[in-house]
């Protein structure tokens, strides 16, 4: 996946954007292989994942269905489409999750996609802390259009900036209060 259209950002931006869409992503097809190798590397092989014939009889389900960490581990690859590089970066780590809840499974061989808004964005020990809310989407039940969403989660990354970047983070944030409900 490619880096955000506008690839870098100063840390004033990022201030100033907080609350603020930052996009949605590409549509990802979550196919019966993904799964399948995700219930393999995780050793959850549960049926309702990996055995179509088996989860179509099943009443209720009607086929196969994604795992719920198979969708939240697409989140950093939604992350690293949609968010800008922060000027000054030296590398950028997941820091974790708060509140992940999944409100609806994912049949196989659909699509998802992730809508992202940046919460809150401050300097912390050297780095830039990111906080994002993130909504994953099923195609075809879209929330704009009244569906419910695959799930609901907050994640934080840790972008950790050069000695100048701090720096100038601190400075900026200086100036203007941390959002609501930051992290």
């Amino acid at each position: 996946l490619a880096r955000a259209a506008f690839a870098t950002q100063s840390v004033a931006q990022y201030r100033d954007a907080r609350g603020t869409e930052i996009g949605v992503s590409s549509w990802q097809e979550v196919s019966q292989d993904r799964v399948e190798a995700f219930g393999v590397a995780t050793d959850d092989r549960n049926y309702i994942h990996m055995s179509p014939e088996k989860a179509k009889a099943q009443p209720g389900l009607g086929g196969t269905i994604a795992h719920g960490l198979f969708t939240l581990s697409l989140i950093p690859s939604i992350n690293y489409e949609l968010s800008p590089m922060a000027k000054g970066a030296v590398m950028g780590l997941n820091y974790g999750f708060d509140k992940v809840r999944w409100i609806a499974p994912v049949p196989v061989g659909r699509r998802v996609r992730g809508r992202m808004v940046l919460a809150n964005a401050e300097p912390k020990n050297g780095s830039l802390v990111i906080t994002n809310d993130v909504t994953i989407e099923i195609e075809g039940q879209e929330v704009a259009s009244g569906g419910k969403p695959a799930l609901v989660a907050r994640s934080l990354s840790h972008v950790r900036l050069t000695p100048e970047a701090f720096a100038e983070a601190e400075a900026a944030f200086a100036e203007t209060p941390v959002a609501e409900g930051g992290s």
